[in-house]
Parts: structure tokens; sequence; C-alpha cells
């Protein structure tokens, strides 16, 4: 029997409606928009497109969304400016860069300017370092992994005392969602490059995680049957059959896997739909915690 679909874009349509109807009672009642601020550095087209659509879902649900965008030769001082202009702005309740930024420009620097309470894509080095520390919580956790966990719960099982297996330790996706999977009480295995015997440990695993880039490299003989395979990856490979002259594969082998997993998400319509809206849920709760906040404040 064919491994059940873990359906992102329905998933994500459901927590939109939710969030869309928040933001509609946040104008209402308190008289002011969740606010998303968005910087972009450089003309790289996947990133460009990545804002646009990030953008385009602020509008479907009501977020008010700003950018700031900077070309790939601003400096150091340029980008971290538009972070801080963000913080300091009371309409802007979320922050974004996105990433990848130049190669001159000191990631690490520019994040840290995010304030820790707009931090709703959970990057912050101390939202990350919160998330790998018992009895410490982060502001908010990283929109994809949340989105990976969100995915593995429709799957209707306990993770507690499940292996799984990361494969790929990136920090915007295999690190925090090994971290998010350990606090879960699942026994996680993170496997990179240097992992001997990869489709063993893959084989071993209750879930697996494919956050690697590689297009199909998980077969459907690395997975033990009746895995939870969540797949990251969105690798684009020729395919003169398409207009386009390409499409869109995971870094999992769909047919080989659907065949033995018993849950498992597509490429497009996984993992993607749902990177998006954690980002919006993140900006929607960020705007409820201001609200709070100001409302707690000695008039």
């Amino acid at each position: 029997m064919p491994a059940t679909i873990l359906d992102g874009r329905a998933l994500a349509q459901r927590i939109q409606a939710e969030i869309r109807a928040a933001a509609s009672e946040c104008l209402a009642g308190r008289g002011f928009a969740p606010g998303l601020g968005v910087v972009l550095v450089g003309d790289d087209p996947a990133s460009a497109m990545y804002v646009r659509m990030k953008r385009r879902a602020c509008e479907r649900v009501g977020i008010q969304s700003k950018a700031s965008v900077l070309p790939g030769s601003a400096a150091q001082a340029d980008v971290e400016a538009a972070v801080r202009a963000f913080t300091q702005d009371p309409a802007i309740h979320g922050i974004l860069v996105q990433l990848p930024l130049p190669e001159h420009i000191d990631e690490e620097a520019v994040l840290q300017e995010i304030s820790l309470e707009k931090d709703v894509d959970g990057i912050h080095p101390i939202n990350l370092g919160r998330l790998g520390m018992r009895g410490r919580q982060p502001s908010f956790t990283p929109a994809t992994p949340t989105g990976v966990m969100a995915l593995i719960r429709e799957a209707g099982l306990p993770i507690e005392g499940m292996r799984a297996a990361v494969i790929g330790r990136s920090n915007i996706v295999g690190l925090p969602a090994a971290l998010m999977l350990t606090n879960a009480n699942a026994t996680v295995t993170l496997c990179h490059s240097r992992t001997r015997d990869l489709p063993a440990v893959a084989r071993a695993a209750d879930i697996v995680v494919a956050a690697v880039g590689r297009p199909e490299m998980v077969k459907g003989d690395w997975l033990k049957p009746g895995a939870i395979v969540i797949d990251v990856g969105s690798n684009s490979v020729p395919d003169p059959a398409s207009k386009k002259g390409y499409r869109y594969v995971g870094d999992v082998e769909f047919a080989s896997a659907q065949a033995v997993a018993g849950w498992i998400t597509e490429v497009p319509g996984g993992v993607g739909p749902m990177t998006i809206t954690m980002l919006l849920s993140n900006t929607m709760e960020a705007a409820r915690r201001s609200a709070a906040s100001t409302a707690a404040r000695p008039q």
C-alpha cells in the first residue's frame, strides 16, 4: 500500500485561514495590522522570488509587509542599518532577512541586529542557541523546521521515543530540525557528508527528514517500512517534456520511497507552503505579544 501523502498545501491553507481571522480581529479590535519587514540584499533571482512569494502571502492573510531592498554592493553598515530601522519601527512586528547574503556581508552581525521579539524566522544566534539548551525557550523557532514538525504531527503518531534521521546540518533547516525533534523526545541522528553507511542509518529511523540539497538522493531501500518521510529538498533537474525544460524534485526519490514509507511529503506541495505559513504564524504571534506588552505597561 503506497504511503499516505502529508499535504503541505492543505495544512497551510487551514493555518492561513486562522491567521487571516486573527489579523482581521487585530485590525478591528486593536487598530493595527500585524507587520513584517523584509530585508533583501542583491539581485539573486531565487531570493527575489522568495521575497515576492512571502509578501504576497502576507497580503492574502492581512499582514502588512514592507521591504528594504539593497544592491549587492551594499556596505555592511547599510545592511545592519536596514535591519535596525525595522527593529525600531513599532509598526513592524517581525523581521525577515532573506538569506543568503552576499559573501562580503558578515551574516551573524546582521542577524544580531534583529530584536529577539521580532525574530520571526528564528535565526538570531541567541534564539538558535536557546533552541539547543534544555530549560530554555527561543522567542520563535525557524520557519522551515517548524513546518517540518507540523507535517510530522499530521501523521498522528507520537514523536516521543521515535528514532529520527535528519540528513543535512544547515543552520537554517537541518540543525534546528534535529534540535526540535530532540525537544519532542525523539532520538535523533544528525547526518551529513561524512556519516558512515548513511542508508543504514536512515533505514533504522522512524522519521527521516531529508534536507541535503541533492536531487533524489534518498532511495526507497534506504527507508524503514512505515516511516514518516519529510522531503525538504527543492532541486531543479532537466526535463525535456516540460515547457520550461526543467522540473523540481526533492531530495527523496518519491516513487520508490512512497512504496515503502507510511507517510511522505511531495515536492512541490509539501514543506514549501508550510515554510511561508509558519513565517506568517510567527509574525501574527509577534503582533499579539506586542499588543499584550503595550496593554500591560503603566499608563
